[in-house]
């Protein structure tokens, strides 16, 4: 790849890479699925496009690897028909239509036709984004969360240019940055905190909520962090068309001067490399240069949580955090950042200072608890979020009712791929009881639901224990020990090292 001369703080070097056969890693925001219709032209040109996009992104990978301090200056070339029609195979079949309306169906039943006038589009620069359509979506706490569609096209091409930066930002996130990233999950997260928290000192633990971080991002700031490696005009102006295309609300359309809008495919990445800048790298360096402890670091999107061996540690990282968030237009929210005593010895220590059992913190829709083993030592227990199983139960009680006369089969296939659902993310070690009180609710609301839907039936517990045997799922641990998978997934990373937690924070080996 060549590199082209630009003016800029960073140098650049004209270098050509050897083709290295490889495969951009996925997003899992937009899973790859099956096509359906055009069958002859997308199967052939999918196994065509796959190879040439990796090998181009591969070297791209390895320029990014190799040259940390350089702008790309050539990468708009890179969206082309077979990254474009890639894209495109990667969106979700079913998701709901911005503005224009046009459904993943309607936009395939002519996709080549599209793809080349959307490819035109971009490089005669005519393409508009389009605005966002504003969707609100009830949380856990009752409040609702604004959510950004975008339009079909607009999500093809965000899903390219996530593809082709990923390819650059991919060698330069830390290891303790989970959120959003190819072959990352939140289940590696949260394996890596628990590691953490189990193998080296943690006493204490900030649990940091950056206030409506994706809604208050600065557009200027982000603009500057991606001119730190983007160097190519073109992708930066694409960039900002979509930061900049507003919302449209009951058909008026609102402008955004701040804020990347929530379900965008580019959120995401975009949020990454914000956060890269304000707070990685500097905590990174916070960690190094004066902690006096241990600290732990695990970030999954604006979902933070430090563990520290020190109080005083805590204390003087929570006030550095606050400032420098300050200086990026940002703040920690108030109520909802916390500081707790929390690990091996809290109990101990509080029940010295005449105080309560230790505090319990949420992460990635877990509470996590300090507690013991039957022999006595420190366990780190983690249970479903009650405010989540609440609002899973009320979502399962409302849908019953809306299939209150369909056949008994279809009932259960539906109960049986939800409660599935469930255990595949909830069915840890230590969330026995709460997988089956969850499990065992679902069952109660299928039996109340069918004798609701006739005054002559007849559903008894024996026949609701013989349909709940059949369709729905055992309530069982899925997954292994956090410690022991972390440890298989990052063997050099022991926590035996001179600096554990260095190791246990960086996710691991690259």
């Amino acid at each position: 790849m060549m590199h082209g001369q630009e003016k800029s703080d960073f140098p650049i070097v004209a270098t050509k890479l050897a083709n290295k056969p490889g495969k951009p890693g996925a997003e899992p925001v937009e899973p790859r699925g099956e096509a359906k219709g055009n069958m002859d032209w997308s199967h052939t040109s999918r196994t065509l496009s796959r190879l040439s996009v990796s090998q181009r992104l591969v070297r791209v990978r390895e320029a990014a690897k190799q040259r940390k301090k350089e702008r790309f200056t050539a990468l708009y070339h890179l969206l082309d028909l077979e990254l474009l029609q890639t894209s495109f195979f990667w969106l979700k079949r079913k998701a709901a239509a911005g503005v224009d309306g046009v459904m993943w169906g309607d936009y395939e039943r002519d996709l080549e036709t599209n793809l080349i006038d959307l490819h035109g589009r971009l490089h005669r620069q005519t393409y508009r984004a389009q605005p966002s359509r504003r969707q609100y979506i009830p949380k856990a706490d009752g409040k609702l969360r604004p959510l950004g569609i975008a339009a079909l096209e607009d999500k093809i091409v965000q899903r390219a240019v996530v593809e082709i930066l990923n390819a650059v930002y991919e060698t330069d996130f830390l290891g303790f940055s989970y959120g959003f990233r190819p072959k990352r999950s939140q289940h590696d997260a949260l394996d890596a905190l628990a590691t953490g928290i189990a193998r080296t000192n943690v006493s204490w633990i900030l649990d940091a909520d950056i206030s409506r971080f994706f809604d208050t991002v600065s557009h200027d700031w982000l603009h500057r962090f991606l001119e730190h490696r983007i160097g190519d005009r073109r992708m930066l102006r694409l960039i900002g068309k979509w930061l900049k295309a507003g919302a449209m609300e009951d058909g008026v359309v609102t402008a955004t001067e701040e804020g990347t809008p929530q379900g965008a495919v580019i959120s995401p990445l975009l949020a990454n490399i914000y956060l890269h800048y304000v707070f990685d790298l500097w905590a990174n360096q916070w960690r190094q240069r004066h902690a006096e402890g241990n600290v732990v670091i695990v970030r999954y999107a604006d979902d933070i949580v430090i563990g520290f061996a020190t109080a005083y540690d805590a204390k003087r990282f929570k006030r550095a955090m606050q400032q420098r968030l300050e200086q990026f237009a940002l703040r920690l929210h108030p109520e909802k950042t916390r500081l707790i005593e929390f690990g091996r010895f809290a109990a101990e220590n509080r029940a010295r200072r005449g105080l309560g059992k230790p505090e319990t913190f949420n992460f990635l829709r877990f509470t996590h608890i300090s507690g013991r083993a039957r022999d006595g030592r420190f366990m780190l227990r983690r249970r479903t979020r009650r405010d989540r199983v609440q609002a899973k139960l009320r979502e399962i009680k409302e849908e019953l009712r809306r299939r209150w006369h369909q056949p008994l089969s279809e009932q259960g296939r539906w109960l049986q791929r939800v409660v599935q659902g469930h255990l595949n993310y909830f069915a840890v070690p230590t969330n026995n009881h709460a997988i089956r009180a969850f499990r065992a609710h679902v069952e109660n609301l299928w039996r109340r639901a069918l004798r609701r839907r006739s005054q002559k039936d007849d559903t008894t517990w024996a026949r609701i224990n013989r349909l709940a045997r059949h369709w729905l799922p055992r309530a069982r641990v899925l997954h292994p020990w956090p410690v022991v998978r972390f440890t298989a997934k990052h063997p050099r990373q022991e926590p035996g090292a001179r600096i554990a937690h260095a190791g246990i924070c960086a996710g691991g080996a690259r």
